[in-house]
């Protein structure tokens, strides 16, 4: 129901019958986080309840989607290195 009151309620996120993720209370995301980039989520992999704290709602599936490809940083350039008494600071910049 979109005018229902969730500041007291939060987002779980459940891996079969594991709980695998949840939300911050009032907030309507919850994140799915530590998988490889490309890996492909069926539909129903995961599933989503509102939660209380205390009682649930009936879980219902999250649709598929594919983890964005690798976002690695670029490469660090122009590389320094200032000595120190015990060793170096390095900069890049």
């Amino acid at each position: 129901m979109a005018g229902t009151d969730r500041t007291k309620q939060h987002l779980v996120i459940y891996k079969g019958d594991t709980k695998a993720f949840e939300g911050e209370v009032g907030e309507k995301t919850v994140a799915i986080t530590g998988l490889e980039a490309g890996t492909v989520v069926a539909t129903g992999d995961y599933q989503v309840a509102w939660s209380d704290g205390v009682n649930e709602s009936d879980k219902v599936d999250v649709p598929g989607f594919t983890v964005n490809a690798d976002t690695k940083p670029e490469v660090a350039t122009n590389v320094t290195a200032t000595p120190t008494d015990d060793g170096a600071t390095i900069g890049v910049d």
